[in-house]
């Protein structure tokens, strides 16, 4: 077994999801391999950590108050049969309502655990070698680097007349997807724009998260979701999402 292969692996060792004999070949591997050893033990630590973290959603008292009050209230003096179907209906708009609310619930747990995998994915990013896997500052050798290797290769960039210099890209994973980082700095600091395919077409406007002291600035622009990662503060990450989105803007309509 290869690094490489071993590496796509080991999430999937350290959630006990492998069958026997692969679980046997990616421990030998380890066990063989300080470069993978390494990387598993901080995958463990970080699943340590995520752990502890509390982003459990709990939907407020008011919540309660409003799905009360929007069911409808019984006449006075209703017929028995009016009574039954009274129930029948508030128990209708109760249960649609609260299907209303798990889906509230659900789909913001799902946000927080996709920023949990960009801040671990981010995390692995800045451990000695996992950076890069294509290095150049001339945007014509990353970008081309991604064909073959995405179902869409993500647009890339070159921001260093702005003050973000481009540095290269890779391959990174994501909700248990393949999708490609293109890597810049900001002095010392490295951003790290993860870009996936989405099926939805809308502009959705950047919105700015922080997990673990990195700030996140996600956003969404014609089928690709946007997420860019740093310890940078939080005005220079948003310029460079503004930068980013102008210049992105520019050559499409040039």
């Amino acid at each position: 077994m290869t690094c490489d292969e071993a590496k796509i692996l080991l999430h999937a060792l350290l959630d006990n999801e492998l069958d026997a004999g692969h679980a046997r070949e990616v421990e030998a591997h380890i066990a063989a391999c300080p470069a993978c050893a390494a990387e598993f033990a901080a995958q463990r630590e970080m699943k340590r950590v995520l752990a502890d973290t509390n982003l459990r959603y709990s939907a407020p008292a008011s919540l309660r108050t409003r799905i009360e009050a929007s069911i409808p209230q019984a006449r006075p003096q209703p017929s028995r049969r009016s009574v039954l179907r009274g129930f029948a209906m508030g128990s209708a708009v109760s249960a649609l309502a609260a299907s209303g609310v798990v889906a509230v619930v659900l789909r913001q747990d799902d946000q927080q655990r996709i920023l949990s995998e960009v801040v671990s994915a981010h995390l692995r990013s800045l451990q000695a070698g996992h950076l890069i896997d294509v290095v150049s500052t001339d945007q014509h050798t990353v970008k081309p680097w991604f064909n073959g290797k995405l179902d869409v290769a993500p647009p890339v960039i070159d921001l260093t007349a702005q003050g973000f210099t481009l540095v290269g890209g890779r391959l990174d994973y994501i909700d248990a997807r393949a999708i490609g980082a293109v890597v810049y700095k900001r002095r010392q600091h490295i951003i790290n724009l993860f870009v996936s395919q989405t099926a939805s077409t809308e502009h959705r406007p950047p919105k700015t998260q922080t997990m673990q002291g990195f700030n996140c600035r996600r956003w969404g622009e014609r089928g690709l979701n946007f997420w860019a990662i740093s310890d940078i503060g939080g005005d220079e990450l948003s310029e460079f999402v503004d930068k980013f989105e102008a210049a992105m803007k520019a050559n499409v309509e040039g």
